[in-house]
């Protein structure tokens, strides 16, 4: 390798870290405002701005998702009873029994999708999430349980959620709070910050699992990104997820999800339909 590769390649690496932790932040902020991770925003600035092939963007998403749900349970564990989520748990662990299925097997299809396939498939879920986050923001917070309380059938509608939760996670590399939360809310009938920390011990499972697929398929072969673009990303946002839950109540979340609903749709557009 020439010295010239070599510098261009250190400035590369060090234009990836800088601008992994500059966009991670208000991400971060933003996501920590409306109660989510913000992942399904990092992927365009994976792609798009860092330059990562979709193939790739995904897995490194993922990785950061896990470390921001850690640091986000060590978080809430200081702040939050986990008690009210005790008689959630028998949907929790339906939940978390078909995301695993979802996200062991959409590791291994994404594996196998072409990056301009792949990216369709991206575009399409975060149009999808990007409405469903404005279409949320007319809700109300809190609404009766979509499913009666009949423990079987909501073991099986929790399989059944959780299966898409699964795939969305592992396709987008996110860690499906966006899809989670909603799920809790309306289907089952959580409340919003129940809701919130249920969705972390869902996640956990789910991102971890996915993580470990897409390492056994060599997605992380490539250490440098580890250290260049997870690393800065994932203190990038755990610091602005800290900064985005102080400051909830400042800007109403409903107005929130509006905006970022619409930037989602946009950022999609630009960065994934150039395959079109």
């Amino acid at each position: 390798m020439s010295r010239n590769t070599k510098f261009l390649g250190g400035i590369l690496q060090e234009r990836r870290s800088r601008l992994g932790f500059i966009y991670a932040v208000p991400i971060g902020v933003l996501g920590g405002l409306i109660g989510l991770g913000g992942a399904e925003f990092r992927l365009p600035v994976l792609a798009g701005v860092l330059g990562y092939p979709a193939r790739q963007a995904v897995p490194l998403n993922l990785a950061v998702s896990l470390v921001t749900i850690i640091a986000s349970l060590i978080i809430r564990g200081s702040t939050l009873s986990f008690d009210l989520v005790i008689p959630l748990l028998p949907v929790l662990f339906s939940l978390i029994a078909g995301a695993v299925i979802t996200a062991f097997f959409g590791a291994s299809l994404a594996g196998r999708l072409t990056n301009e396939q792949l990216e369709r498939i991206i575009l399409i879920l975060l149009v999808v999430i990007g409405f469903a986050l404005i279409i949320e923001s007319f809700l109300p917070q809190q609404l009766p349980a979509f499913l009666p309380n009949i423990l079987p059938l909501r073991i099986i509608a929790g399989i059944l959620f959780g299966l898409a939760i699964g795939l969305v996670s592992s396709l987008l590399g996110v860690a499906g709070g966006e899809v989670i939360i909603p799920t809790l809310v309306f289907a089952f009938g959580a409340d919003i910050k129940t809701a919130g920390t249920a969705s972390l011990l869902v996640s956990l499972p789910t991102v971890a699992v996915g993580v470990i697929r897409y390492a056994t398929r060599k997605a992380f072969v490539e250490k440098q990104a580890l250290t260049d673009t997870v690393a800065p990303m994932g203190v990038g946002s755990v610091i602005g997820a800290v900064i985005g839950g102080m400051l909830v109540g400042i800007i109403p979340a409903s107005v929130l999800k509006v905006v970022l609903g619409l930037i989602l749709n946009i950022s999609a557009f630009r960065v994934f339909r150039k395959t079109h």
